[in-house]
């Protein structure tokens, strides 16, 4: 059993700042599960660009307000507390943070722990070791997908 408070967190490795962005990693590659769970604030007045092409993420907002755009479409989708959204199809997107924006996200594979955005908006594709260090424990997860995420 795991069991992790935000305070447990705060200062630590797991405790991530980026320039619009800090996340707590509560759940990591290390841990075996297959996913990474974050409680990421995006700082009110910034937008962020990604594009997670190695990764799926799940994302459901616990504070704040803001707007989503698809980065391929055009479409804006407003972001506020009780929505989710899920970049399945590793969409390029931007999230402009009205206000502190709290969000619970859920990634697979699971992520290391120190990733930032890259240039192009993406976290670095994991790796064989990764899985090694938690992703092999899912059967449903070859070494080969997570070399090519």
């Amino acid at each position: 059993m795991i069991v992790r408070s935000l305070d447990d967190l705060v200062g630590t490795d797991r405790d991530v700042v980026a320039e619009t962005w800090s996340s707590r990693r509560f759940l990591l590659a290390q841990d075996g599960l297959g996913y990474s769970l974050n409680d990421t604030v995006l700082h009110a007045g910034t937008t962020t660009r990604m594009h997670y092409k190695h990764h799926r993420e799940s994302v459901y907002c616990i504070e704040g307000s803001g707007v989503l755009t698809n980065l391929e479409t055009g479409e804006e989708h407003p972001i506020a507390p009780g929505t989710l959204y899920v970049l399945n199809e590793h969409e390029r997107h931007a999230l402009r943070a009205d206000t502190d924006l709290r969000m619970v996200c859920v990634f697979t594979p699971a992520l290391t722990g120190r990733e930032v955005h890259g240039p192009d908006g993406a976290y670095p594709p994991a790796t064989v070791d990764d899985a090694a260090a938690g992703d092999a424990n899912d059967p449903s997860v070859s070494s080969k997908e997570l070399a090519h995420g």
